[in-house]
């Protein structure tokens, strides 16, 4: 079970990263309150631990930004988080992943997107693409018509984690709002969701032996 903490900006985030080794990281490059610039992401990820990804999201950012970005920041994968459809992912010439977030309607299919290695489950939420930290309804979601890799997001806490890894079975949980206080990551919340997942895992590869 991969883990993903979104919203990096600052060093002490990095530290915190370090210590607590999450599989990716969050670059935001969108307009928000958590964004970065392309020369901010290119130095946080040089304090990286190894191993460590790193993730740039974007919103109905041009093509040639996010080709640009994807290069300067030496990013792992990029997150397309607005309306990109498949004819912009077809186009898109990044030498890294490509992961589409879908906004989840209730009791609407939850489709494939073609080109994109994984596919990310986040709220619907009408002028809003991502970020609003509160959860769909998993009890109402649609099917899911994808054999990719599946990315949970959207509100996830370290009280509701494991319930959502019980109905989903995702490759990977991305976090952001929930392990901050006062907008910032607060490394109690960062250690404490990292061990309910952490945990999680050790009891799925236990009843897999």
């Amino acid at each position: 079970m991969e883990i993903k903490i979104c919203g990096i900006r600052r060093d002490e985030d990095i530290d915190i990263i370090n210590k607590y080794k999450p599989d990716y990281i969050g670059f935001i490059f969108a307009e928000s309150k958590r964004q970065i610039t392309v020369i901010q992401a290119a130095r946080l990820s040089k304090k990286l631990s190894e191993g460590i990804k790193t993730v740039g999201v974007f919103v109905n950012a041009d093509a040639k930004e996010v080709e640009e970005t994807a290069i300067t920041a030496g990013l792992y994968a990029v997150q397309l988080h607005g309306d990109e459809d498949e004819k912009y992912i077809k186009n898109l010439n990044v030498p890294c992943q490509v992961w589409k977030a879908v906004r989840v309607r209730e009791g609407k299919t939850i489709d494939d997107v073609a080109g994109a290695d994984r596919i990310l489950l986040d709220k619907y939420t009408e002028n809003v693409y991502g970020g609003s930290g509160t959860t769909f309804d998993w009890s109402k979601a649609g099917s899911i018509n994808t054999d990719k890799p599946i990315i949970l997001a959207g509100g996830l806490t370290s009280a509701n984690v494991r319930e959502g890894i019980r109905i989903f079975n995702p490759a990977c949980v991305d976090v952001s709002s929930s392990v901050e206080t006062d907008g910032a990551k607060d490394e109690r919340k960062v250690k404490e969701f990292i061990d309910v997942v952490r945990n999680v895992e050790n009891e799925q590869n236990r009843r897999e032996i």
